[in-house]
């Protein structure tokens, strides 16, 4: 879920690293189901696709010990995550290597972000990132069979072909650290799951979000990411309309900067599983988190 490995150890021996193939797909996946990370769908696949010298592997003796993503989504805003290795190969100094990697792809960027597992901060704080607020991921186990929310006069909550690609773009570029118009595209664009937009009689946005299968360490579930709204009671009627299709084990990732996102979470039943730290190296992003209710992924923020 968050950056997990060493970014510190002994000077590490032969391997290679190398950018991430399609073949090397399914043992990062592995790797990250292992850890907990509750990869999506189709969602390793869409971080090499955003960036394609963004996300490496390392292989030693032919075998695959190790991964990173450090995608550039612009040339001011990049994110540091899917940090992975081998277990059996830990402490000996492949996640470091792997990490500056990552690192000198990013070292021209003004901002650069992550996700740290509480007891990885101070590791990353000897790189120049500082923290900036918590990421709780919340948990429910959902009927299938719940309410729809509350509607408004004037919005209509649309999904598939009805989805107006340039307003959500648009919602999201304004709302987000950084515009990222190639990551969402194949992000909604996704068969895996389901998307769902509050339109008005304009054709504009007030809040969208998707909801996608994921790999739990044991069975399957859902991950609801990105959710974004104009505000709580949107947020609501959005999440209502996704759970109501998606019975099983549900995950949220909420932003801290969001004052809202606990007391939704708690209003609908969730529970908090866990928390990582969002840290910024550089000059964090002006804008605000406010009607961001879910991230799209820890891996890429």
């Amino acid at each position: 879920m968050g950056s997990r490995a060493e970014t510190s150890g002994a000077v590490a021996g032969q391997g290679l690293i190398r950018t991430l193939s399609r073949r090397d797909i399914p043992q990062v996946v592995a790797w990250a189901r292992a850890e907990g990370f509750c990869p999506g769908e189709g969602d390793v696949a869409i971080y090499r696709h955003t960036d394609r010298q963004g996300v490496w592997v390392k292989e030693l003796n032919h075998q695959l010990i190790g991964c990173i993503a450090g995608v550039r989504y612009n040339a001011e805003y990049g994110f540091v995550g899917m940090f992975l290795v081998d277990p059996a190969q830990r402490g000996r100094g492949h996640g470091l290597s792997l990490w500056r990697t990552a690192m000198d792809h990013l070292a021209d960027l003004p901002c650069v972000g992550l996700e740290a597992a509480l007891g990885r901060v101070e590791d990353y704080r000897r790189w120049g990132f500082e923290p900036a607020s918590p990421t709780q991921r919340w948990q429910l186990v959902a009927s299938g069979e719940e309410l729809a929310g509350p509607g408004r006069d004037g919005l209509e909550l649309v999904q598939g072909e009805q989805l107006p690609q340039r307003a959500v773009q648009a919602y999201d570029a304004q709302r987000e650290p950084s515009p990222r118009p190639h990551f969402l595209a194949d992000w909604l664009g996704h068969p895996a799951g389901t998307v769902l937009a509050l339109i008005d009689a304009g054709g504009q946005c007030h809040g969208f979000g998707r909801i996608r299968p994921c790999l739990l360490r044991r069975g399957s579930g859902w991950r609801i990411g990105p959710l974004l709204a104009d505000d709580p009671a949107l947020a609501e009627r959005l999440l209502r309309g996704m759970l109501a299709r998606h019975p099983g084990v549900v995950l949220i990732d909420v932003p801290g900067a969001n004052r809202g996102g606990d007391g939704l979470m708690e209003r609908l039943g969730f529970h908090r599983t866990d928390t990582m730290l969002r840290m910024y190296r550089g000059r964090p992003p002006a804008v605000g988190l406010d009607e961001v209710f879910g991230l799209a992924c820890l891996e890429l923020g």
